[in-house]
């Protein structure tokens, strides 16, 4: 079994492959973080979207149909019942609303469902959760260090470096 980093476990790591290792693992996090706030808004756009489209077609059914069909029923119901033509319009133009209603009310539907999208939320609460984990993180216990990596040791290389 291997680290992030392809170091095997348990072998000492220098403060750098740490510090490389844990930069890594959250740019991923904060990545996996933006893939899921980006599913999730589109998801709640494309409920949206299907809301105005039902919304749209409930419109459009209702004022291009109605001269055709408030026309062809009328008569056909004047065919049929003998009632009278003024009646029988009336008769066509409630079917017509009938129809608008009832998509109007899948419109609705969608809508409730699209506004009810916890997309953006869901994500703050994750962030805010990881970023919880990570303040209560300690660190693990360090040995102690030995003679040849003591403060001097430290000091040798620090003026070596510079």
């Amino acid at each position: 079994m291997s680290a992030p980093d392809g170091s095997p476990v348990g072998a000492e790591r220098s403060i750098g492959q740490l510090f490389a290792s844990a930069t890594t693992e959250m740019s991923a996090l904060v990545h996996d973080e933006i893939a899921l706030a980006k599913a999730q808004l589109k998801q709640d756009v494309k409920r949206g979207a299907v809301s105005g489209g039902a919304f749209t077609v409930a419109a459009v059914v209702l004022v291009f149909s109605l001269p055709m069909l408030n026309f062809a029923l009328a008569y056909g119901i004047r065919t049929w019942s003998h009632w009278n033509l003024a009646i029988c319009f009336v008769l066509s133009f409630a079917a017509n609303v009938f129809v608008a209603v009832l998509l109007g009310l899948i419109g609705l539907v969608f809508a409730k469902k699209a506004k009810k999208g916890q997309g953006p939320q869901k994500v703050a609460a994750s962030v805010k959760e990881t970023a919880g984990v990570l303040q209560n993180a300690k660190p693990h216990p360090r040995a102690e260090l030995p003679e040849d990596r003591g403060p001097a040791a430290i000091e040798a290389v620090a003026r070596s470096s510079s």
